[in-house]
């Protein structure tokens, strides 16, 4: 019985810590989004011909690319490494 009360309280840590990553992953989103809007703004308001913003939208968008990936990659299960022992020599 303490086994699979263990089980559920790791399953529990783990759709939690879960959970935090994808609400901190919006949270980046929308503030990329924002920031950016106004940066975009702010160059559209001034009439610069160059258009600037490309730089910080790439390299934010690097970055939010990266923590997406981290957020909604699918977790190593025992299926999936089993599959890959199969293709093996």
């Amino acid at each position: 019985m303490s086994t699979l009360h263990n089980h559920d309280a790791e399953l529990r840590s783990q759709a939690i810590e879960r959970l935090k990553k994808r609400s901190e992953f919006w949270s980046h989103l929308t503030a990329y989004v924002l920031v950016n809007a106004l940066i975009v703004t702010v160059w559209f308001l001034t009439g610069a011909g160059f258009f600037w913003p490309v730089f910080p939208l790439a390299g934010w968008g690097i970055g939010l690319f990266f923590h997406a990936m981290d957020v909604f990659r699918r977790p190593l299960t025992e299926e999936r490494i089993r599959r890959e022992m199969e293709r093996l020599p």
